[in-house]
């Protein structure tokens, strides 16, 4: 076994080094099987039992991620992105039937935002890379909706906002950006325009409208 040594067993005969996965020179068909099904379900939870590590180290342990990038071999954006896709979705919002980079895909969205798309890759069975590409175009779409209403500014007009962002908001924007392949202003951008859709679409609610006409 060239002096690998088990990671972890997974039967009597199967085991997984550091390497790679050891298996005997016969296996039966079902045996083979559930090796296969339990590789499975580790890969797709590997991602979120990191960023939840991840996160709780942050939060008991300050200043501490180098110590997990030695320990883990992983870069540290990596981690970063794990830890912030993890507090992004809580464990109650996280989807068996939908894969990790299915969350990090739309964990840059609002709420009610994240499950819509969610909802419908789930629905769909769209992989994470169709996911991705139908979020896109919804921005792009509702961006040159947005420019075409725009009202006495003109569609030309331009307004700068500045704003003090802490340097680990901004760490996860700029992951956020490079996954939709948008620079970051454009991304900001965006974000802010599909921030203000969701929140005008509440405030004219059948609810909200009784409200107003009653008071």
């Amino acid at each position: 076994m060239g002096g690998d040594s088990p990671v972890q067993a997974l039967d009597g005969s199967a085991f997984v080094t550091r390497r790679g996965l050891v298996l005997p020179h016969q296996m039966p068909f079902d045996r083979w099987l559930g090796v296969g099904g339990y590789l499975s379900d580790v890969y797709s939870s590997s991602a979120w039992c990191l960023g939840d590590w991840l996160v709780y180290g942050e939060t008991a342990f300050s200043g501490r991620y180098q110590d997990a990038v030695k320990l883990t071999q992983l870069d540290y954006q990596t981690l970063r992105n794990h830890a912030w896709v993890a507090r992004r979705f809580p464990m109650s919002r996280r989807r068996e039937g939908l894969s990790f980079t299915h969350h990090a895909e739309v964990a840059a969205l609002s709420e009610p935002e994240q499950e819509f798309w969610l909802r419908k890759a789930e629905e769909y069975a769209w992989s994470a890379k169709r996911l991705r590409r139908e979020v896109k175009d919804s921005l792009l779409e509702r961006t040159a909706d947005g420019g075409g209403r725009a009202g006495g500014a003109g569609r030309g007009a331009v307004a700068v906002l500045n704003m003090s962002i802490p340097v680990e908001r901004l760490e996860s924007f700029q992951q956020a950006a490079s996954r939709l392949g948008l620079p970051l202003e454009t991304w900001a951008e965006r974000a802010l325009a599909s921030a203000a859709a969701v929140a005008l679409t509440a405030t004219r609610s059948p609810h909200a409208t009784g409200r107003r006409k009653r008071s």
